[in-house]
């Protein structure tokens, strides 16, 4: 029994540690005057396009961001070939 219980454990461990390292990089936008930027944002819950465009259009609008489009999703393995390319938006929302 305590063989189940423990294994049962890990494999919720497993799940938790796998959705903490989720990613996105997207595309938003500010009017007056048009600035455009690309960013890379860790993102919480399911780690799906769908979920990450929820998450991060509330993040962004709170900063007068409006969310054009999210490229994608990503775990730990593409974060750092990214962080160029975000400059002064990588992980800051």
């Amino acid at each position: 029994m305590k063989h189940i219980i423990l294994s049962f454990l890990i494999a919720c461990l497993g799940a938790n540690a796998a959705q903490a390292a989720c990613y996105a990089d997207y595309k938003a936008k500010r009017d007056d005057p048009l600035r455009l930027h690309y960013g890379v944002a860790e993102v919480s819950g399911d780690c799906s396009v769908r979920a990450a465009k929820e998450e991060l259009s509330a993040r962004l609008r709170a900063d007068n961001w409006t969310l054009l489009n999210v490229l994608g999703v990503f775990d730990d393995a593409g974060l750092e070939e990214r962080k160029e390319s975000a400059g002064d938006y990588y992980l800051r929302y």
